[in-house]
């Protein structure tokens, strides 16, 4: 684990490095993405099942074949341990009551004169969820990415998730049935993102494409943004700590340690004010590592995207944390509500001792899908709104469009645009 100091002589060159963790090569995987979208464009179905048949190690008999059947859903829900299942509800109804409160509303303004300004806000009619699979399985992610949907009024939701073998996970099948979800397809990839933003004759093309995934879900993305609107590009999952001497050293190192155990590419970044809390940290990583089934995939992410800085004062170490942007940030300090007015950048913020981001992952009720390597900086959280947009609302009576016409006519010539010029001086009294 990587301990630097912010009074090393090459701190800065150690701390650049660090903010270079969430880049991803998409160049080299560009051409290989572009050429599974335009397969799908050109052949729909039959370049799905041709790309399942490559990447998922079963092959389809034809398009149809790729829909869970509900019933399926249903019997996977039904088998769920009846803990198991109230764990599923108990994190359902919280993610739905905090998304309920994001709900934005249309509105309208009269102005004396009769001027009617307003904002109508309605929701996309068609949204593609995306979730991961292959490695594993998140029904979480389901439930972060369906409720939102749902909560905005979405009228048709599509969900694609890779199945490896033909084998769909039966924890997120029992999710899917929890969430009334019935148009769920066995695919992944850049294929999954290409089918939902073009169509097939399976897949129904939709207008928002949501969720995470790998490094080809993510190029295909971006490539398709603007046929369709997208949440966020997002990388490897990431979490930064903020922690003083309160902090307890094996609360913090098996926090970094769960993020860490996602992907070799995940970064765990701790800054802290304690010499002493990052020698403690360090050796309670080590001793975490021994235990987790995943060791091997954290240790790499440890040790080539970990690191623990120490710094002077907790001021230098929030700008730093401000520079990173993290996707997920603990404060784990004794007054973490007073260093909040000072962090500016991050997708979600964990404040106290007793809040881990895991928690965030499931029951807490915020969503789970956040802008990661930095995007914080610009990129919120997945959301209500993500699956909403806004119309402006005009209305003008005679009296107003009299009062200031003149001017609207006057900056439309100035422009030379003579229609727009006489669209308004027509309407005004002679």
């Amino acid at each position: 684990m990587m301990i630097i100091n912010e009074k090393d002589t090459n701190f800065r060159e150690k701390f650049d490095e660090l903010l270079e963790r969430g880049k991803m090569d998409m160049d080299n995987v560009s051409k290989i993405v572009t050429n599974i979208i335009n397969e799908i464009k050109e052949k729909k179905d039959d370049a799905l099942v041709t790309h399942i048949s490559k990447f998922d190690n079963w092959t389809p008999k034809s398009g149809s074949e790729l829909k869970i059947d509900t019933s399926s859903m249903k019997k996977a829900y039904e088998n769920l341990e009846p803990k198991l299942k109230a764990s599923l509800h108990l994190a359902y109804d919280r993610i739905k009551a905090y998304h309920e409160k994001q709900l934005p509303k249309s509105w309208f303004d009269t102005e004396a004169n009769g001027i009617i300004l307003g904002q109508k806000v309605t929701a996309v009619d068609k949204a593609g969820l995306y979730i991961p699979g292959g490695k594993a399985a998140y029904p979480s992610s389901l439930l972060m990415n369906v409720i939102p949907a749902q909560v905005a009024g979405v009228e048709q939701i599509t969900v694609c998730t890779p199945t490896p073998d033909n084998e769909p996970n039966e924890l997120l099948l029992a999710a899917c049935h929890l969430c009334g979800v019935e148009n769920v397809y066995k695919v992944g990839g850049a294929s999954a993102i290409a089918a939902m933003a073009y169509g097939t004759e399976t897949i129904a093309k939709v207008d928002v494409i949501t969720g995470p995934g790998n490094i080809f879900v993510a190029t295909a993305k971006k490539l398709v943004f603007g046929e369709v609107n997208i949440d966020m590009i997002a990388g490897p999952s990431e979490i930064g700590i903020l922690a003083d001497e309160s902090a307890n050293a094996n609360h913090m190192a098996i926090d970094m340690l769960s993020q860490a155990e996602h992907d070799e590419m995940a970064s765990s970044i701790m800054i802290t004010t304690s010499q002493t809390l990052a020698t403690e940290v360090e050796k309670e990583i080590e001793l975490w590592l021994q235990k987790l089934p995943r060791q091997e995939i954290a240790r790499k992410s440890i040790d080539e995207r970990g690191a623990i800085i120490v710094c002077e004062s907790m001021e230098n170490a929030i700008s730093l944390m401000n520079e990173i942007a993290p996707e997920h940030l603990e404060v784990a300090t004794l007054s973490p509500f007073e260093l909040l007015p000072m962090i500016k950048h991050a997708g979600a913020i964990f404040l106290g001792h007793n809040t881990p981001e895991a928690i965030g992952d499931y029951v807490a009720g915020p969503n789970h899908t956040l802008p990661t390597g930095g995007t914080a900086k610009f990129y919120s959280p997945l959301g209500v709104e993500n699956f909403m947009k806004k119309s402006s609302i005009i209305s003008f009576s005679s009296k107003a469009i009299n009062e200031i016409g003149e001017e609207c006519a006057m900056i439309a010539n100035t422009e030379g645009l003579t229609a727009h010029e006489q669209s308004v001086r027509v309407r005004l009294s002679k």
